[in-house]
């Protein structure tokens, strides 16, 4: 990590900055510094989660074995079939629920 005396060079794509000031400019933040901040720290933390669940996962698989292909479609099937449909109608196939053209009848 850099000391405090040293300049740390930030380069920001010109369409991040334009959504940042369109943020700005519709009252979503008070400046494009608050919104940038606000990003970063929400990609920190989403970053220390990921890497918490990855450590969760690996210390899991230590214990019990390596989580198969199988055992996550099972899963996957078990919770599509407990899950409640808000809208639409519940898809057969790998679709969406209720997505024409992706499984909906």
């Amino acid at each position: 990590m850099p000391s405090r005396k040293e300049r740390l060079t930030v380069t920001v794509d010109p369409q991040v900055i334009e959504a940042g000031n369109e943020a700005v400019a519709a009252g979503v933040t008070g400046s494009l510094s608050a919104w940038v901040n606000a990003a970063l720290t929400e990609r920190a933390a989403r970053d220390r989660k990921l890497q918490a669940l990855s450590a969760a996962i690996g210390d899991y698989e230590a214990q019990f074995g390596e989580i198969t292909s199988e055992e996550i479609a099972a899963r996957r099937r078990a919770d599509r079939e407990a899950s409640t449909v808000v809208r639409g109608r519940r898809s057969t196939s790998k679709g969406r629920a209720g997505q024409p053209g992706k499984g909906a009848a």
